[in-house]
């Protein structure tokens, strides 16, 4: 792949990492529940981002399937913390 490219998708990927963690802090200095199970959920969908990313990371060969599948667990595991959290803030 070419360097310029493959710097663009390593560079649409970081953004949406860091959005999950900005999502996250951002909807924590919301101040009600509400609002910031709507950040999570905004941050759920970062991570689904990232997932997605990750698979075609695998078929442009930037990254091997090992590599790309724990990565791909790594998000899996934030999302249902996520899910978890969102569950606990409305329960």
């Amino acid at each position: 792949m070419e360097k310029h490219k493959d710097f663009g998708f390593r560079d649409q990927i970081q953004r949406a990492a860091i959005s999950i963690m900005n999502n996250i802090a951002e909807g924590k200095d919301c101040g009600s529940d509400k609002a910031f199970i709507r950040y999570l959920y905004i941050a759920k969908g970062s991570c689904a981002e990232v997932k997605s990313m990750l698979y075609l990371c695998e078929d442009l060969e930037i990254c091997n399937k090992d590599e790309a599948e724990e990565m791909r667990n790594l998000v899996e595991d934030q999302l249902h913390a996520i899910q978890k959290f969102i569950s606990y803030l409305k329960g």
